[in-house]
C-alpha cells in the first residue's frame, strides 16, 4: 500500500508498547547479549517457545558459555540441563554444539556475518538468520514472524498468505531503516494490543489507519 503512513503508524505502535517487555532478541542485547554468536544462539532457543522462557534460558546458558569456545566446553547433558525448559531441547543442544564447532573449524572462531553462511548451520533458517543481523549488526534486513505476518496483513499494509510471501513484500516496500524496527514493534504490540485473537481494536492507537483484515466484529 502506497500511501500507508508507516513511519507515522510505528511510532505510535512503539509509543504504546514503550513500558512492556521488549522481544526476546532485543532485551538480550540491551542486557548487554548483543554478539552476533550470543543473538544467533538465542534465537535457536526462542524457536516455537515463548520469549518469557527462552529469555531465562539465555540469561542461564550465556552464564556458562557466550562465546564459540566456551560453549564446546559444555557436554551435551549440561547444555541440555541449562536449556531443558525450552521446546524441543534434544534437537537443539546438538545443533548449538553442532554451529559452535563449524565456527571453530571453519570460520577462525568468528561467527560468519552473511545471511548465506547463517542459513548454512543446521537449524538456522531465514528468519533466524536475519534477526541475528538485524539485532546484533543493524543490517538492514526483515525477520517475518507470526506477529509481523498478521499484523501487517491486518493494516492492509500487504496481502499475503505465509511469513515467507510476507517477507517479500516487505523487502519490495518497506523502508531500510524500519526494517530491523518492525519487528522490535510488532512483537510486543502483537502480544499485548493487535493480538491474534480478541485483538484490542477498540483502544488500538493506528485504528484510523488499519484495514481491520480478517478481523471479525469489527
Amino acid at each position: 500500500m502506497a500511501d500507508f503512513p508507516i513511519y507515522s503508524v510505528l511510532k505510535r505502535c512503539a509509543d504504546a508498547v514503550a513500558d512492556r517487555e521488549p522481544a526476546a532478541m532485543f532485551g538480550l542485547k540491551q542486557e548487554g547479549y548483543g554478539s552476533l554468536y550470543e543473538q544467533l544462539i538465542s534465537c535457536v532457543l526462542s524457536i516455537r517457545t515463548y520469549d518469557e522462557v527462552s529469555i531465562v534460558a539465555s540469561r542461564r546458558l550465556f552464564a556458562r558459555a557466550r562465546t564459540p569456545e566456551q560453549m564446546v566446553q559444555l557436554s551435551e547433558t549440561e547444555l541440555l540441563d541449562l536449556i531443558h525448559d525450552v521446546t524441543y531441547p534434544g534437537q537443539k543442544a546438538p545443533n548449538i554444539l553442532r554451529i559452535s564447532e563449524e565456527i571453530l573449524e571453519n570460520h577462525g572462531g568468528t561467527t560468519p556475518d552473511t545471511f548465506e553462511e547463517l542459513t548454512a548451520f543446521k537449524g538456522i533458517g531465514p528468519k533466524c538468520a536475519n534477526l541475528a543481523l538485524g539485532v546484533a549488526l543493524n543490517r538492514p534486513v526483515i525477520s517475518v514472524d507470526v506477529h509481523v505476518h498478521r499484523i501487517t496483513n491486518r493494516w492492509g499494509y500487504v496481502s499475503t498468505t505465509t511469513p515467507e510471501k510476507t517477507l517479500r513484500a516487505l523487502q519490495e516496500q518497506l523502508p531500510e531503516n524500519l526494517r530491523v524496527e518492525i519487528n522490535r514493534v510488532l512483537v510486543p504490540f502483537g502480544k499485548h494490543i493487535c493480538r491474534g485473537r480478541y485483538p484490542k481494536c477498540g483502544t488500538c492507537p493506528v485504528r484510523e489507519d488499519c484495514a481491520q483484515v480478517g478481523v471479525s466484529g469489527k
